[in-house]
């Protein structure tokens, strides 16, 4: 199996902890919860969410420029100009043809999608904005950045619901490797603070109920877990081949070594209890990476804080591991980002090599005993750690895992 690597070179984050990735894991390290009553969910039986409130993309992007896009393209052009600044890139110098952009999405943009919808209904057609349409879909997040950036490369979108980040910059490893781009800028971006998301997941009972307390309702592998929290964000990385990096002179945060995937193939939305399908991807991600179980020092886990979730995932970090190494999971802090979700976990933990410090789960107060897992929780904890696993899941079966190394 091929062991090439991509060099994680630059790191652009949108998170409810703050616009760029120094504040973000600032952020993480205190430990802190971001969820709090949410005015755009005024009237739902779940009312809060994880926001970014001090995108300010009128001033970031431009006034013209942030009307004509969605919160989820907004955010991920964000994201992608802090990673291509962080790794010393510029798009004047690079050859655009040799770039790609590949960006995860877990859903369509419902943002202003829906008030368009709800002119259809009253029949007011003609009042549809001819915007609705490049707003809303996808693969728009990806479009703009090329457009913004001049990438002329391969530019496209994945789906595979809340995997999706972590599938992006899976691909994003794959087209270094075969030769196809010198550059990717991969990740993923999402915003599900909307009435049909807090809607459809809080029918599913996926939704953490803790209204009077939202800062505390996101506890991933907490006895007390009752859900998830809706949230927004963005992580792009600028991910190169090593020679490439080289030749320009640049220290990579870490090296994106393996990936794995796979479907469990057994329910629309619920994991299989013994977590078949998580322990397929982790260990094709080993394989891929030409490593062993044993070389592992960390975990960055999906651990969304849903009660079947983290369970079927402790199950499967224990069959790959016997005795697992290290466990956190930002979801406690950031609560859930769908799409996104991945790339900031990946983020995170390219963070936490280059850093070697483990920010601590959020809100793990009462350890699940029935999991037995080492969930660093209440402050950082200092790790010696070559290599970490970080793991996203999502409905439909969906599997990713990615291996990264010290650079």
């Amino acid at each position: 199996m091929s062991t090439s690597a991509a060099a994680i070179t630059g790191i652009g984050m949108v998170t409810p902890l703050g616009v760029g990735t120094k504040p973000t894991w600032d952020g993480l390290l205190t430990g802190r919860s971001a969820a709090q009553s949410d005015s755009a969910l005024q009237g739902m039986p779940v009312d809060f969410s994880c926001q970014v409130c001090d995108l300010d993309a009128p001033r970031r992007l431009t006034p013209r420029l942030a009307l004509r896009l969605d919160r989820f393209s907004q955010m991920a052009l964000i994201a992608a100009r802090e990673a291509v600044a962080d790794a010393q890139l510029d798009s004047e110098q690079w050859d655009a043809t040799r770039v790609a952009v590949v960006i995860g999405v877990g859903t369509t943009s419902f943002e202003r999608l829906l008030p368009e919808a709800v002119k259809v209904s009253a029949g007011r057609v003609r009042s549809v904005s001819p915007l609705m349409i490049p707003r809303s879909i996808p693969n728009l997040a990806a479009g703009e950045i090329a457009l913004d950036l001049g990438i002329r490369g391969p530019t496209f979108a994945v789906s595979t619901a809340c995997a999706s980040g972590a599938t992006a910059l899976g691909v994003a490893l794959l087209m270094l490797r075969c030769g196809q781009c010198d550059i990717v800028l991969a990740g993923g971006s999402e915003s599900v603070r909307n009435p049909i998301s807090s809607a459809g997941f809080s029918q599913l009972g996926a939704l953490s109920t803790r209204t009077t307390e939202p800062a505390r309702a996101s506890r991933p592998f907490d006895t007390h877990r009752d859900g998830f929290v809706l949230s927004e964000g963005a992580a792009i990385l600028a991910l190169e081949r090593p020679d490439h990096a080289r030749a320009r002179s640049v220290r990579p945060w870490a090296l994106l070594h393996g990936y794995g995937a796979s479907c469990d193939a057994h329910h629309p939305t619920a994991p299989p209890p013994e977590g078949r399908g998580a322990v397929d991807a982790m260990r094709w991600a080993l394989h891929d990476a030409d490593l062993s179980a044993a070389d592992i020092g960390h975990i960055n886990a999906h651990g969304t804080s849903t009660p079947l979730n983290d369970a079927a995932e402790a199950q499967a970090l224990r069959t790959v591991f016997t005795e697992p190494p290290p466990v956190t999971s930002v979801k406690g802090a950031l609560g859930h980002t769908i799409g996104a979700a991945g790339a900031i976990e990946a983020a995170a933990t390219a963070l936490t090599l280059r850093h070697q410090t483990v920010p601590p789960t959020a809100n793990h107060e009462d350890p699940d005993p029935a999991l037995c897992l080492d969930v660093v929780a209440g402050a950082p904890r200092a790790v010696r750690a070559r290599a970490a696993i970080s793991n996203s899941f999502g409905f439909g079966g969906q599997n990713a895992s990615l291996i990264l190394t010290t650079a």
